[in-house]
């Protein structure tokens, strides 16, 4: 437990992305797999809930501390984080000098026994932990047990350091880690194992980003030479169909996070592409005759495990993929050749599926660049963010790179201007945990 605590303590100290990945690669290395098991799965998501509840924990700090309600009150406000109050207001029993407790034993014995057990057990059950941690570790087991367990940590790096560690490429070990990590030491050491021809399959390519445009679009020449192609706000995203069933597609954001098990829909889908198939698109949730905000598809997003089992809940709004490039097709990469070439190929393979779930994103076309800036200042009627502007013999490349001279541009994103709004700020108030003292809200 000690062990574990200290890593969330260097976490919690530090915004350095290298400062947490080192920390979280040491941990990794030196912690024995029935504990590392579990430090995995509560940085990735996987926590258990309704162990204690925070009236349950409250009452028994005012009691065992002693303090009136009031004072516990003035001090959580003071402090910010409730966890953090507890654990400094209490007694110290055992100590930094008791034993180590393994993590996998504090799971097990003190925070999922507190599942479903009756509020003198839970009693019991916490009165026990506190006799044996100290401060620091009162903390983290505080947070676990009320399910509020945070770091500032993203799984990307989680995903990393643990990659780094078992010298597997971060993209795999991603796709190793899709969904609910289970916390036991042999799915754990399955983890380690070396890369599987399947593993390889399901890679990704680097995906190809866009530069803003700068200045006049009528700068950019003769218009002919240009596609302009609608600027959606979604996720971006690589389907990738090179194995047989749902186990050889893969769906990878642009941050490089397999985001399949999200989009049941769209997996059902490419199943009906031809093997050796890597589109390039953009995530949409979609009603009717067009996408809805972000904002909603972020509810999906949020979705732990999307019920693969009735893809009827959402007939009504449904994810879609809407392609705007064939990355590779019968197994050839194709990102060498021309936009335009690729576009049609594009086109062709989508017009087979015959699914619509998976779409082409739709040409815009003008006569000039003065009426396609009438079109980009009408996208928000269109649920997109403006334009993108691709040039018709553009590569698909690495990164986002610009055409320097002699070279063919790329891609160019036009984007509507943003909303502005005059306001006067009437009220604030502090914001809690590590913004306590911040009027953040």
């Amino acid at each position: 437990m000690r062990r574990f605590t200290r890593l969330f303590l260097e976490l919690d100290a530090t915004t350095a992305t290298g400062e947490k990945l080192a920390a979280l690669k040491a941990y990794f290395r030196d912690a024995p797999p029935e504990d590392a098991c579990w430090g995995l799965a509560l940085l990735t998501g996987n926590r258990p809930k309704g162990a204690a509840s925070t009236g349950v924990l409250r009452a028994l700090a005012i009691e065992q501390s002693g303090l009136p309600e009031w004072l516990m009150a003035e001090c959580h406000a003071a402090v910010g984080d409730l966890s953090e109050t507890i654990a400094l207001l209490l007694p110290e029993r055992g100590g930094s000098g008791g034993a180590d407790e393994p993590l996998h034993r504090t799971m097990e014995s003190r925070v999922l026994a507190l599942i479903g057990a009756s509020d003198d057990e839970k009693r019991r059950i916490i009165r026990e932990a506190w006799a044996v941690f100290g401060a620091d570790e009162r903390l983290v087991y505080h947070k676990l047990i009320r399910g509020g367990f945070r770091l500032g940590v993203q799984k990307r790096l989680v995903t990393r350091a643990i990659a780094e560690v078992a010298g597997i490429e971060p993209d795999v070990m991603a796709q190793r880690l899709i969904g609910m990590f289970e916390p036991t030491p042999q799915a754990y050491a399955a983890l380690f194992s070396a890369e599987t021809p399947a593993d390889q399959a399901m890679r990704p390519y680097p995906f190809f980003l866009a530069h803003a445009l700068e200045g006049d679009a009528a700068e950019l020449g003769i218009m002919g030479e240009w596609v302009a192609e609608w600027k959606w706000d979604g996720i971006r995203a690589q389907l990738v169909r090179r194995g047989d069933g749902h186990g050889g597609i893969a769906l990878w954001s642009r941050g490089e996070e397999p985001i399949a098990h999200q989009f049941p829909e769209i997996v059902a889908a490419a199943g009906g592409l031809e093997r050796g198939t890597v589109l390039d698109g953009e995530v949409l949730l979609w009603r009717g005759d067009g996408p809805l905000d972000f904002a909603a598809l972020q509810k999906r997003l949020n979705r732990k495990v999307a019920p693969t089992h009735q893809l009827g809940l959402f007939d009504d709004t449904r994810a879609v993929l809407v392609a705007y490039d064939i990355l590779e097709h019968e197994g050839c990469d194709l990102r060498a050749e021309a936009f335009v070439d690729r576009r049609a190929r594009l086109e062709q393979v989508v017009h087979r599926l015959g699914d619509d779930t998976i779409r082409v994103s739709p040409r815009v076309e003008a006569a000039d660049w003065e009426e396609l800036s009438g079109w980009q200042r009408s996208a928000r009627s269109q649920g997109a963010e403006g334009l993108m502007l691709k040039h018709r013999w553009s590569v698909y490349g690495v990164g986002r790179t610009k055409g320097g001279a002699g070279e063919t541009p790329g891609w160019l994103k036009w984007k509507v201007d943003p909303y502005t709004v005059d306001a006067v700020l009437v009220a604030a108030q502090p914001g809690s945990g590590r913004r306590a003292n911040l009027y953040t809200d």
